[in-house]
């Protein structure tokens, strides 16, 4: 239609200047009526006749008029060959819709891997060796390690269920003395949506425990290498066998959505509220007393003066721990011997077990600040390490962070945390009671999308956890020192 419309105007626009240019040709005036003879010039030629004017007027103007006749019946003809193709685009659309997806069309596969370096840079005097319990490769002999080696399988099986899969290829079983590199089940559950909007969903399976912002995070988003160990250690790989409940608003899932597709180094999508029972243990842990952990948490994540996201949350759990043992010589002295209040000795039920914690995330747009606090009793050896009893606990983090962007060199994250906690270990055996203050300086480049390097550097004063089964031998002691540790991570 608009091309007919630009046709009809000019049309418009060429007869009225053929009848302009015929009436100037009738109305010129004779060469011989204006000006003498001059005999010596030749003569000029004729000018036309008025009736030879109108003939060629004439015969321009059915020109013209024919050609946009033809012009029309194309344009005709092409609207035509649109609509037909209109409709045969949309009536495959609804069929393509109407087919069952082929499996390789509704699941995706990514994953990472993480390949680190740890040196111990400086031991104070008397310090017990170098070891972090979130990195088996911080110790003595150690060199380049596999951290993490992941593979993720997710998809919705309908528009209302969706699966999730993630083994990690990179784990050494308790016990192993020189083999490692084992596959183990991280993450294998389902959302069930009971919505259209999914805003209410049922979690089944093993999946994180939603407890801790940092521990919900991604390591694959972390700065730091390792999570805090106030919060990492309420529960075994921050993940347990359950059924929780979560709602989440769509604004609340737009903000979620916002943050993940920015890089705001967000935890994902884990629900406005969640609730649920899990078995307690901790994830690829077997269940040992029948009782589950109950936790809950709440999190609002919204726009402070339209331009700045910020994050509050509370979540707090509670139930029964059964504790590992080793044998041990109670403070240095005597013949090695498991503690009481662990599953193998007179407490296979259990101890009590509860925690609160509190957080806040103020996103980096550029800057960035995050901390968590929590609070709680459980588990913990006691002073004259002989029983796990159940005695207070606290701790926290805190972490300041800059995103600096640049249109060559990828971006730069340089990132501070100091992080404190006092109170038992739980999921380490025997639970004992520790004390960590710790600083760590470092910076995460991301090359692109898929490759990064993170390089930091870790004063600390932490209890090393690790049970020295040998009689008049101490266990527990105080590890002081400087850490120099580098991350390379591609992902695919």
């Amino acid at each position: 239609m608009l091309i007919r419309l630009l046709l009809l105007a000019l049309a418009i626009v060429i007869v009225p200047t053929l009848n302009v240019r015929a009436q100037e040709l009738e109305s010129a005036p004779s060469t011989a009526a204006s000006s003498s003879v001059d005999l010596d010039t030749p003569p000029s030629p004729a000018a036309p006749s008025v009736l030879q004017v109108e003939e060629a007027h004439d015969d321009l103007l059915q020109e013209v008029i024919k050609r946009l006749e033809s012009t029309e019946n194309r344009v005709f003809e092409l609207e035509h060959e649109l609509e037909e193709k209109d409709k045969k685009a949309a009536q495959k659309k609804i069929e393509d819709a109407a087919k069952p997806k082929k499996w390789y069309d509704k699941y995706t596969i990514r994953g990472y891997v993480q390949v680190r370096n740890n040196a111990t840079a400086y031991l104070a005097d008397g310090s017990f060796p170098a070891q972090e319990v979130g990195d088996s490769g911080v110790g003595e002999d150690q060199t380049f390690t596999l951290r993490r080696a992941r593979i993720v399988l997710q998809g919705d099986v309908t528009d209302h269920m969706s699966i999730y899969f993630q083994p990690d290829f990179a784990v050494t079983p308790p016990g192993s003395s020189d083999n490692t590199f084992f596959g183990q089940i991280r993450d294998f559950y389902t959302d069930l949506y009971l919505d259209d909007d999914r805003e209410f969903r049922f979690r089944v399976g093993q999946s994180k425990v939603p407890y801790g912002w940092e521990n919900l995070q991604s390591s694959s988003n972390r700065l730091p290498l390792d999570r805090a160990d106030a919060t990492n250690s309420a529960f075994r790989n921050e993940r347990d066998l359950g059924v929780l409940f979560y709602y989440t608003p769509t604004y609340v899932q737009e903000i979620f959505k916002y943050i993940d597709e920015h890089n705001l180094k967000g935890s994902g999508n884990y629900g406005m509220l969640g609730a649920g029972f899990v078995n307690g243990q901790g994830g690829s842990l077997l269940e040992t007393n029948g009782n589950y952990h109950f936790v809950a948490r709440a999190t609002l994540p919204f726009w402070l003066n339209d331009c700045q996201l910020v994050e509050l949350s509370m979540q707090g759990y509670i139930g029964k721990y059964t504790v590992g043992s080793a044998a041990i010589s109670p403070l240095g002295v005597g013949p090695a011997v498991q503690p009481l209040g662990t599953g193998s000795t007179n407490a296979p039920d259990g101890l009590h077990d509860e925690r609160l914690a509190w957080t806040f995330v103020y996103y980096p747009q550029p800057l960035g600040f995050q901390a968590e606090w929590n609070i709680g009793q459980g588990p913990t050896l006691n002073a004259a390490q002989t029983a796990v009893e159940v005695a207070p606990l606290s701790g926290g983090y805190a972490q300041l962070f800059y995103r600096i962007q640049t249109d060559r060199w990828g971006e730069f994250w340089p990132f501070a945390r100091y992080s404190f906690y006092d109170g038992g270990y739980k999921t380490q055996r025997n639970a004992p009671d520790v004390y960590i203050s710790e600083w760590e300086l470092g910076n995460e480049w991301q090359i692109n999308k898929y490759l990064e390097l993170v390089t930091m550097i870790t004063l600390t004063d932490r209890t090393n956890t690790n049970a020295r089964s040998t009689a008049n031998t101490l266990s527990y002691g105080q590890f002081e020192g400087v850490l120099i540790r580098s991350q390379v991570q591609f992902s695919y």
